[in-house]
This record gives C-alpha cells, sequence and structure tokens, in this order.
C-alpha cells in the first residue's frame, strides 16, 4: 500500500506545483509548465513500479499535468494559443532527445561514471521520444479541439468540468493506446503489455478527474496578459 499512499502525495505534489507554477508566471508558466512535464514525463516513464497486484509505469500523473495546462490555456486565452503551447512542447521534447543523442555519442573519460546511467536513461529515449511524440501530438491535438467544441455547447463557468474532463478523458485514451503500441509492443510480454495499458489510462482517468478541483482554482488567477484578450 504504500506505493499508494505516497502516489496520492506524488499527485498533490505535481497539482501544488502546478498552481504556483502559473501563479507566479502566468501564461509563460503554462508554456514553462509544459516544456518541463514532457521531458519529465519521458524520463520518468521508464521506471515501473507496481500497485495493488498491477504493473504500471511512472510519469503518468506529470503527463496528465499537461492536458491540464493546454486545458487551461484553452479556457482562458483561447484555441489557437493551446496549439502554440501543443507545438511548444512537441519542439521541447524532440529538442532533448537530439541533444542526448549526441550526448550518447562522446567517449566517456576512464574517470566517467555518468555514462552507462545516462544511457539507461536516454538509450531507450528514441523510441520512447518516437511513441510519445506521435501519442502526444495526436491526443493533444485532439484534446484542444474537443475542449472547443464542448465549450460551445457547455460554456457557462460551471460547465468547466465538463469541458475539462470530456475532452481529456477522450483524448488520453488515444494517447494511452498510441503510446504503449509504440514504446512497449514486443519490449514486454503481452500480459505486461495489457497491464501497462489498462493501468495507465486508468491513472491518466483518475489524474483528470483529481485536477478538476486545481484547473477551477487556476482559472480564478488573473494576471496582465489577460487584459489584451477579448472576452477572457
Amino acid at each position: 500500500m504504500f506505493n499508494f499512499y505516497f502516489g496520492v502525495g506524488f499527485a498533490l505534489v505535481n497539482f501544488i506545483l502546478f498552481l504556483l507554477c502559473y501563479k507566479w508566471f502566468g501564461k509563460t508558466g503554462l508554456f514553462a509548465w509544459i516544456a518541463a512535464a514532457t521531458i519529465l514525463a519521458n524520463l520518468q516513464v521508464v521506471k515501473t513500479i507496481e500497485m495493488f497486484g498491477l504493473v504500471m509505469t511512472l510519469g503518468n500523473v506529470i503527463y496528465g499535468t499537461i492536458y491540464l495546462a493546454t486545458d487551461l490555456i484553452n479556457e482562458k486565452y483561447g484555441e489557437k494559443d493551446a496549439k502554440r503551447a501543443v507545438w511548444f512542447g512537441f519542439f521541447t521534447l524532440i529538442m532533448t532527445t537530439i541533444i542526448m543523442q549526441l550526448v550518447l555519442v562522446f567517449e566517456p573519460h576512464e574517470s566517467d561514471f555518468a555514462q552507462p546511467h545516462l544511457e539507461a536513461l536516454f538509450g531507450l529515449m528514441p523510441r520512447l521520444a518516437l511513441g510519445s511524440l506521435t501519442a502526444y501530438l495526436i491526443s493533444q491535438y485532439l484534446d484542444v479541439k474537443l475542449f472547443a467544441a464542448i465549450k460551445r455547447k457547455f460554456s457557462r463557468p460551471d460547465q468547466l468540468w465538463i469541458r475539462n474532463n470530456g475532452s481529456t478523458m477522450v483524448s488520453q485514451l488515444i494517447d494511452t493506446l498510441i503510446f504503449c503500441t509504440i514504446a512497449f509492443a514486443g519490449v514486454y510480454s503481452w500480459d505486461v503489455w495489457i497491464q501497462i495499458f489498462f493501468t495507465t489510462y486508468v491513472i491518466k482517468f483518475v489524474v483528470s478527474a483529481a485536477s478538476t478541483p486545481f484547473i477551477y482554482i487556476a482559472r480564478n488567477f488573473k494576471h496582465p496578459e489577460e487584459a489584451q484578450k477579448p472576452g477572457v
């Protein structure tokens, strides 16, 4: 049960740091959060844990906050800025992958101790990055489009939970299917793959629902750049 209780606290820390990032740095903070979260999620995903007898990977909580960030941008600054945020995260992951692959090519000094650890983390990154980039771009664009479409039908301020959860839960299902197929098919046995797919989506589903109060809190934060957006 340790992983469960620690996981609850871990998720709470992620949400609080997300709120602080937006509170202190505004829309720029959301873009920065998306950039950091795309990298951290792809580092955390190489670690597998067990919870309730099921195998799962880390990275789902921080990855779920990316949807929280893009939905908040969509809500407060519009669909155009949300799409820019998606592309910003996409570029960040490509940049990280290219740079770290080049870093691994350098011949280490005989006193170096970091090379095997870097290879353990970033040696898998091309495949993980391919899965993540494909899943990220498709699912995030779907999320932005769904959020905007749902907002046209459920536009009241108190219906934000419908816009947020409705768009996120559908897009994350697509994201999980694409990522798990590209990143883990053939790496793990079929039984383990099914467990990872199922638990990954369930965790994302729970994270999305748990993040709802935090997007309401964040929406109430006011920043100078909002004055430039008519109707905000």
